[in-house]
């Protein structure tokens, strides 16, 4: 399975070793160590996926996440950062990144996780591949998920890449109830531990966002004690 992969990361030694974890793997590997040189390599090539540094010189990693979302082609990112703090994890995967890791971490973690994310983005690319549908229509929703655009009676709803990950994962199967664990581990792409409050964070957002009314979900219902699945009696 041979990816190209940008790491950017400003600790030589890091980057060091994660070129070489990496390259062992069987992946071409391209290494920035700031910010700005990182973010015009992701504007002038195809990455199958970039691991990020948050805390970066002349253009931090959030900033670089929100410009590659922006890009037309969705490429995958793993943030990386020395922070610790939850809203800082939370902040990371709101602007669009796949995973978060907090360092010091395990690298046999850190590989397991790169493997999680290529083979869901293999799949992905696979079903799009194969010509599967493109839009997913759920009463006055409509998925484009070619385009990465979700609209509501024909407005635009403006979603984060993840928010957009979770709309999809229960549009796509209505009716069927998802705990909390099981959206990490399908959506998010492994065990979440400890982090369920991710899914409600987004769960609240994506709300807000398509509900006329929050108090009464239309969309994405609560299965109180059990955890949320998307309403069967759209169509």
């Amino acid at each position: 399975m041979n990816k190209k992969i940008l790491v950017i990361e400003d600790d030589l030694d890091m980057a060091g070793i994660l070129e070489g974890q990496l390259s062992d793997a069987g992946h071409s590997v391209t290494v920035a160590h700031d910010g700005a040189t990182g973010l015009k390599n992701a504007e002038k090539h195809e990455y199958d996926l970039i691991v990020l540094d948050l805390m970066l010189p002349e253009t931090d990693g959030l900033e670089i996440c929100r410009q590659v979302r922006a890009m037309p082609r969705y490429t995958p990112i793993l943030m990386l950062t020395a922070l610790s703090s939850e809203i800082d994890k939370v902040v990371g995967l709101e602007m669009g990144a796949d995973d978060y890791m907090t360092k010091p971490f395990s690298l046999r973690e850190l590989m397991a996780r790169v493997r999680t994310i290529l083979r869901r983005e293999d799949a992905v690319r696979a079903q799009e591949s194969a010509g599967e549908q493109d839009t997913v229509k759920r009463g006055d929703l409509v998925i484009d998920i070619d385009k990465r655009r979700v609209t509501r009676s024909g407005e635009v709803v403006d979603l984060t890449g993840k928010e957009f990950d979770l709309l999809l994962h229960f549009a796509r199967k209505p009716g069927r109830v998802y705990s909390r664990q099981q959206l990490l581990d399908k959506v998010w792409g492994y065990g979440y531990e400890g982090y369920a409050y991710t899914v409600n964070t987004h769960i609240n957002k994506l709300r807000s966002k398509l509900e006329p009314d929050r108090n009464e979900p239309r969309y994405i219902q609560t299965v109180w004690g059990v955890g949320y699945r998307f309403a069967d009696d759209l169509d």
